[in-house]
């Protein structure tokens, strides 16, 4: 793991700062490459099978194939059932991370939470479960890593942000760096699912800030506000991701005002897919 460089960039006349973790790797990147810190550094002999699960958008999914096909390890990613639109895909993650030997297999709806719930349960050393989205304990290693980084920098910002599925990048950041504000936003549900998802790893410290989404924003889903401030931030010199990264800098600009460091969590692999999506709804 090498220490991501930082990119200075202007929105609305405020001055960011970008940590560009989303450079790491073009497919183990940004803040699943964190999270994996733990296995990117587990000898490759030491394991054979990574299962993991969840949707096909995920960029943890994507992230895990690459880390599997560079250490030689099997994986299996557990899906609910798809269409065959999905299914046959010429370009996005759930493309990307089968050409890199991911295999699939899809459970039918009503097993699937139990089948989940029971995946550990035929488990042997040499074999590891990441639960979706990335959300491990181990992932703190890799946080406190970038952790480490942030307060090497120089740069005097003592406010990040990282957008938020399951908050496990906010969370380990902000007990890692209690001496910053961390802000988040729930990109997958509401403040009180994104909550609980965190609290189920740590309490929550006090230095972590969750900026509430004005309005109600279904995940995954294309929005024209969305595409807008992608394109805003293209333009100022950054690509971000369409799905996790909007509604964040929407939050940042309206409800913050201070010089602020925001870690970029990569995901912009996904934007094929979600670009073809855009334009079936005419936004493009």
């Amino acid at each position: 793991m090498y220490n991501t460089p930082t990119t200075q960039i202007s929105l609305d006349g405020r001055a960011f700062y970008v940590k560009r973790d989303d450079l790491a790797d073009p497919f183990l990147a940004g803040n699943k490459f964190r999270k994996l810190h733990a296995l990117l550094e587990t000898p490759p002999q030491k394991l054979d099978k990574i299962i993991s699960y969840g949707g096909t958008q995920s960029n943890a999914m994507l992230a895990i194939a690459a880390m599997c096909k560079k250490k030689n390890w099997y994986f299996t990613y557990y899906t609910k059932p798809l269409s065959d639109t999905q299914k046959n895909e010429k370009n996005g993650n759930f493309f990307h991370a089968k050409n890199l030997g991911m295999e699939h297999v899809e459970i039918e709806e009503p097993y699937y939470k139990d089948f989940v719930a029971s995946v550990r349960l035929s488990m042997d050393e040499r074999m590891f479960v990441i639960d979706q989205g990335g959300a491990v304990e181990e992932a703190k290693l890799g946080l406190e890593v970038l952790a480490d980084e942030i307060k090497k920098s120089g740069l005097g910002v003592t406010s990040l942000a990282t957008p938020s599925g399951t908050g496990t990048t906010a969370l380990f950041l902000a007990l890692s760096l209690p001496e910053y504000k961390v802000y988040t936003t729930p990109c997958v549900g509401d403040s009180d699912y994104l909550k609980k998802q965190m609290e189920a790893l740590h309490p929550l410290p006090q230095n972590l800030i969750i900026l509430e989404p004005k309005k109600k924003y279904h995940f995954a889903k294309p929005y024209r506000e969305f595409l807008e401030i992608q394109q805003r931030l293209l333009s100022a010199g950054v690509e971000f991701d369409l799905i996790y990264a909007p509604s964040i800098w929407m939050a940042l600009l309206e409800q913050t005002q201070e010089e602020i460091l925001y870690i970029h969590s990569g995901g912009v692999s996904g934007n094929e897919s979600m670009l073809a999506r855009y334009r079936q709804k005419g936004f493009l």
